[in-house]
């Protein structure tokens, strides 16, 4: 920072004669104070809202669907409608028709499984393959903490809700639960649609 020094009689002289001969460079602004227009907003009134009529009195779950122990397990619906050849359906679910390819899931997790399987499904619809074997494993029953039922086994049944979205859903055309000798359980059998 530097230091201030007075000035000598004859600079103050100076200075003093320059500053009367100097004019401010925004005399009329300075001059004449402008003040912004005032703008003034006015909204409609709105209307009173109607009142609502109370609520009916109601108990906590009186509409809920009461579920069976045997309910919460179960991810393939055997009460599904039939999409493919009832013949070719009764074979495969006997046992008799045999899987062209098959993928087994054991050991991965979610987020593993899931490529894996939209992987194996569209290359097997593009291969022309018609029946494939998806071995998910049964699961095993973890310790329960609370009032709410886990299912056991994840993949076994998140699998099926896959392969009914897009993009697997409009490859798959039937699936079920495989014969035993195939896995039972613990593997789905899933039909391909024709690639066309």
């Amino acid at each position: 920072m530097s230091r201030r020094r007075s000035l000598h009689p004859e600079e103050e002289a100076l200075w003093q004669a320059v500053a009367r001969t100097a004019r401010p460079m925004h005399a009329l602004q300075l001059r004449r104070k402008v003040e912004p227009p005032v703008l003034i907003l006015t909204h409609p009134k709105l209307p009173d809202p109607a009142p609502q009529p109370p609520l009916a009195p109601f108990r906590l779950g009186e509409k809920a669907r009461s579920l069976r122990a045997h309910e919460l397990g179960t991810t393939v619906q055997p009460d599904a409608p039939l999409q493919m050849d009832a013949k070719a359906f009764a074979r495969m679910s006997r046992g008799k028709l045999q899987p062209e390819a098959r993928l087994d899931l054991h050991g991965m997790t979610l987020a593993e499984a899931h490529p894996e399987l939209i992987h194996f499904i569209l290359n097997a619809q593009s291969a022309g393959l018609r029946l494939v074997l998806v071995i998910t494993g049964k699961g095993k029953a973890g310790p329960d903490y609370g009032p709410i039922p886990q299912r056991m086994g994840v993949l076994r049944h998140q699998t099926p809700l896959w392969l009914r979205q897009s993009p697997l859903g409009p490859a798959v055309l039937q699936i079920s639960e495989s014969h035993l000798k195939h896995g039972g359980s613990g593997a789905y059998y899933v039909y391909l649609r024709r690639n066309r």
